[in-house]
């Protein structure tokens, strides 16, 4: 039981670690927060998105996600436009794409280098063991736009298949 217990521990102390270095790292050095870096990521990858359902995916109210929308506007980031009827999108604007990719860039660099302390089996093992952690996780969280607002989609997905995305069709209705 104690060594579940240190894993669990070790689990907890390695989230944490790495989402310092891959999140407030990137959006430290891209001048924006946490969320609008994840909010920029979310628009590179679904362009015209509701500030609401926008929130939703970076895991902000709807009051806070139009403050965010408000501050990321005034960094010429974003931009609202009409949507049908009275609804409003938002998209990135080019300036924000490129953000959105140096973002990506950057949060890749402090996990490749963490993963460089692995052999070439040991990285196979973990890929196959975090693919069951985030199928695990989806089944706690339940969305999947919210647990991969920060994920860079294409290098998940060639040549592979997205554990969380495959752990949600597997959901049983």
């Amino acid at each position: 039981m104690h060594d579940r217990a240190r894993t669990a521990n070790l689990l907890g102390a390695t989230a944490l670690a790495v989402g310092d270095l891959a999140l407030a790292g990137a959006a430290r050095a891209a001048g924006v927060s946490v969320s609008g870096a994840s909010a920029l990521v979310v628009l590179y990858w679904s362009r015209g998105v509701g500030v609401t359902e926008l929130g939703r995916r970076v895991g902000l109210t709807q009051s806070a996600a139009a403050r965010m929308v408000d501050s990321l506007e005034a960094a010429g980031l974003v931009e609202r436009r009409p949507g049908e009827g009275r609804s409003v999108t938002v998209t990135s604007t080019r300036a924000g794409r490129r953000l959105a990719r140096d973002l990506l860039t950057a949060r890749d660099a402090p996990l490749t280098h963490l993963l460089g302390a692995l052999d070439d089996e040991e990285h196979q093992a973990l890929a196959v063991l975090l693919a069951k952690l985030l199928a695990r996780a989806y089944g706690e969280i339940g969305d999947t736009e919210l647990l991969c607002r920060f994920c860079d989609r294409g290098a998940c997905t060639d040549d592979a298949v997205c554990p969380v995305g495959q752990a949600e069709r597997d959901r049983p209705d």
